[in-house]
């Protein structure tokens, strides 16, 4: 199993909103970023686990966790000049973009913040909180997995 970290901005689609999905299942689109659109496509696996981010709010940090029961396949939104994720450029033919869906599994009692994430020894090489990475998807860690999950129990 692989661990990830996955940010959204609350305001357009938070843990809530994922609880609250069909099923608590919903498909992660929208990523236009080649990195992280490879590890959508190549490397997440059904059973995979991820921390649910929310990015670009105040204070930014995990809320919860989510399982992926759904591996990479194309992006429809990339397709659809009605969503807001089109890209005029995408070829139903030849998929340039990808998602997979996730399941909601925890909500966090309380939001880990950034703040208290980068004040943790253990979590120094995180990849989140590597200067300059502005990712939406990033891999974890075992280790960091563990560290950040028994914050939440000692919370």
């Amino acid at each position: 199993m692989n661990y990830w970290l996955m940010k959204s901005e609350p305001e357009a689609f938070s843990i809530d909103n994922l609880k609250n999905s069909p099923k608590s299942i919903s498909a992660w689109d929208g990523v236009r970023n080649y990195q992280a659109r490879n590890m959508l496509r190549d490397q997440m696996q059904v059973g995979d686990q991820a921390f649910f981010y929310h990015s670009s709010c105040n204070p930014p940090g995990i809320a919860g966790i989510m399982e992926i029961v759904k591996s990479g396949y194309p992006d429809h939104t990339a397709f659809d000049p009605t969503s807001h994720h089109f890209d005029p450029k995408s070829n139903p033919d030849k998929p340039q973009w990808y998602m997979v869906d996730v399941h909601f599994i925890k909500k966090f009692s309380a939001l880990i913040p950034l703040a208290i994430l980068k004040q943790i020894p253990q979590l120094r090489k995180m990849k989140i909180l590597q200067k300059g990475n502005r990712l939406s998807i990033t891999p974890v860690t075992l280790q960091e997995w563990k560290t950040i999950v028994n914050l939440e129990k000692d919370s």
